[in-house]
């Protein structure tokens, strides 16, 4: 099997491990929401293992078989380009907010952790959808180059 095989091959365990992930942050914010810590705690936990492992995959395809091109045009390329810089910009901001997240429980200062959590939820929640959004529109609606 060459790179790009192997490459092409990481691409949907990359969504699949997004969507673990969205699976996760959604069962966690039910938890956390019905007050039962423990729970939340082990979904929070899984998302974060999901996204880690998302990271790892997602540079070595990187590295493997670089940056595909788009093969849509027009609205299509639009908003493909539109969700694919979002997800970008807002995949390196969650970075440290999910770390400091983790700080703020492991040292367990609660009252940090939620109100960060208000807004790193959301962002977080975006990222893990688009990640699929993306994957969805540049290998099975339009393909690449």
């Amino acid at each position: 099997m060459d790179a790009q095989a192997f490459g092409d091959l990481l691409a949907p365990v990359n969504a699949t491990l997004n969507a673990t992930a969205t699976g996760f942050l959604v069962a966690g914010f039910a938890f956390i929401r019905s007050k039962r810590i423990d729970a939340h705690r082990r979904a929070m936990s899984g998302a974060v293992t999901a996204s880690a492992l998302f990271l790892v995959f997602y540079v070595t395809r990187f590295s493997l078989t670089g940056t595909h091109e788009f093969a849509g045009t027009g609205m299509a390329r639009s908003v493909y380009l539109t969700i694919l810089f979002s997800h970008m910009v807002l995949a390196a901001l969650v970075v440290p907010l999910v770390l400091r997240l983790l700080f703020l429980a492991w040292k367990e200062r609660f009252d940090a952790h939620r109100r960060l959590a208000r807004w790193t939820y959301p962002i977080w929640m975006y990222v893990s959808v688009t990640g699929i959004v993306v994957y969805v529109m540049l290998y099975h609606v339009y393909g690449y180059r």
